[in-house]
């Protein structure tokens, strides 16, 4: 984590600058919306690293469960289970990808675990209602239509080709 920390530091600081030259008080303004941004994401990202750290705990907890449906025995039904468990992952990569850490700690297979991200990134039900919302009901259904077998095929390319790499 502390390189991307860093990353984003220096991206911040880059940006401030740039701002702070421009002249006027863009950087004052950026910093009063940054704040406003961080007062109504706070309380979502404290219940989201909540949700992701007992995820954790409880996929330790049920490991021979997950190796069982999960694992790289399981298949194709594994796959389709992790690529509907990304789709039902609500939230961001903060909860999305300490629940995988926890699922592959377990004995999740990297096809499911690449389904499970994929299936999350590319279907995520939680984003539908507002993409119905600002995109119409077709844009939303040609584009569910159009994405619904790339986490599945993920998921086998990922398992055929890199089993042996995790």
């Amino acid at each position: 984590m502390l390189i991307p920390t860093l990353i984003m530091a220096a991206i911040a600081v880059i940006l401030g600058l740039v701002a702070y030259y421009q002249g006027g008080d863009q950087h004052i303004v950026g910093m009063q919306v940054s704040y406003k941004m961080m007062i109504e994401v706070l309380p979502l990202l404290l219940i989201a690293l909540v949700v992701a750290g007992m995820a954790q705990v409880l996929a330790a907890e049920y490991q021979p469960f997950i190796s069982e449906w999960l694992g790289p025995q399981s298949g194709l039904r594994g796959i389709l289970i992790g690529s509907m468990l990304g789709t039902l992952t609500p939230g961001g990569p903060v909860v999305t990808v300490p629940i995988l850490a926890g699922l592959l700690r377990s004995g999740s297979s990297v096809g499911v675990a690449v389904a499970y991200l994929t299936g999350w990134g590319l279907w995520s039900l939680d984003r539908l209602p507002l993409e119905i919302g600002l995109l119409g009901w077709k844009f939303t259904v040609i584009r569910v239509a159009s994405v619904c077998l790339l986490a599945p095929i993920a998921g086998l390319i990922a398992q055929t080709f890199f089993a042996k790499s995790i």
